[in-house]
């Protein structure tokens, strides 16, 4: 994405809103529905969700920066003990609905 792109899309952005800032009862209505429904369930769920406002600890960063390091170096962790630690299996993952999922190992997200 280049500068000129960003600006336009901040531009566009600051547009919207004022457009929004004017509509009235029905009018915000519509809009608010066509926004609802260009946006995935997970998009939805995200924009609703409380801020989390706790502060990154000394060990959180320390944590974070060491993840991003073994992910840098290649490594990861199995997608079976990422579901291990919410008590799923990789079968019970499988046979989730799509729209409860971020994205599932070999589709598209």
């Amino acid at each position: 994405m280049t500068l000129e792109s960003i600006e336009t899309v901040t531009e566009q952005r600051r547009h919207v809103h004022a457009y929004i800032d004017r509509l009235q009862g029905e009018q915000l209505s519509a809009v608010h529905g066509l926004l609802e429904a260009m946006l995935s369930p997970l998009d939805r769920r995200l924009v609703l969700a409380a801020l989390d406002e706790e502060p990154v600890t000394p060990e959180d960063f320390v944590a974070i920066q060491a993840g991003v390091a073994s992910l840098d170096a290649g490594h990861g962790v199995p997608m079976e003990e990422i579901l291990a630690d919410f008590g799923l299996t990789m079968e019970a993952f499988d046979n989730m609905p799509d729209e409860t999922c971020i994205a599932k190992p070999g589709r598209n997200g």
